[in-house]
């Protein structure tokens, strides 16, 4: 019975200790890529209701995200997905929406003009 203890403590401390690795990561990666000046606030917060809520992310705003680039977009959702405000949400539901805005964008951005 103690050596299920012990292992039930040392599983919680490894989900910890990868917890604050991940957040440190995210941070450095926010930081050295100066991810938050890459992208006007109306933007971001178009970007995040298409992720976080129910909206959708005009063509200016899908310039914006991926002039920003993935390795931001990634990292910044990573990093709220981290905020205790955000608990209670399904962070496989939010990636899923996170990628389908990044590939949404990506398509509008590379696909020719209408008019060209």
């Amino acid at each position: 019975m103690a050596s299920l203890h012990v292992y039930s403590v040392l599983v919680v401390l490894l989900l910890t200790c990868e917890a604050v690795m991940a957040t440190k990561e995210n941070d450095q990666i926010i930081k050295e890529k100066s991810c938050e000046t890459k992208m006007g606030l109306p933007c971001f917060l178009e970007a995040f209701t298409s992720i976080f809520e129910t909206g959708s992310i005009s063509n200016k705003c899908c310039v914006e995200l991926v002039v920003l680039g993935k390795v931001c977009h990634s990292a910044l959702v990573r990093w709220t997905l981290e905020n205790p405000l955000f608990k209670d949400l399904s962070p496989a539901t939010i990636i899923a929406k996170s990628i389908q805005t990044w590939n949404n964008c990506l398509a509008l951005i590379d696909s020719p003009s209408p008019s060209a």
